[in-house]
């Protein structure tokens, strides 16, 4: 009896701490790497970002470039962000779950902005979180383009 309740409290360990593991996983907090999707570097991978959240707000924020000097400025920017280091620089902003899971691409978080310091632009933003994929959306009026971001181990 001993040995089926020491198995039974065993399974129980693993499973609880398994699915902990697995839920952590599927977080958005973490470093991304992005991958430039256009121009000369298309394919590359481009810079990271971390992804931190304090009071249910997802924000992002540039911590290393791939293919620039990491003392390279924002010289397409606007306004505070002109001639700013781009690492370090805060460009995703006041993301929250939504509550609601794509099947094909996770969890999904929306309502806030992401700032694309290669044209100085800033988007609405949208972006899922599977695993170890982030598929992120930057719209401006009914136009879209669509990056995948994987996570840093």
């Amino acid at each position: 009896m001993k040995k089926i309740l020491a198995g039974v409290i065993i399974v129980m360990f693993v499973f609880v701490f398994f699915n902990i593991n697995v839920n952590a996983q599927s977080s958005a907090i973490g470093t991304w790497k992005t991958v430039a999707s256009e121009g000369p570097d298309k394919g590359k991978a481009q810079s990271h970002i971390e992804i931190f959240e304090q009071s249910g707000v997802y924000t992002g924020k540039i911590v290393k470039l791939l293919l620039k000097p990491q003392d390279t400025l924002c010289d397409k920017c606007k306004g505070d962000f002109k001639d700013k280091p781009i690492v370090g620089m805060v460009n995703l902003q006041n993301m929250k779950k939504t509550g609601s899971t794509d099947e094909e691409l996770g969890e999904a978080y929306e309502g806030g902005t992401v700032m694309n310091p290669d044209d100085g632009k800033t988007y609405k933003c949208k972006f899922w979180v599977k695993g170890d994929v982030l598929t992120l959306r930057g719209y401006i009026a009914f136009v879209y383009k669509t990056q995948v971001w994987s996570r840093v181990k």
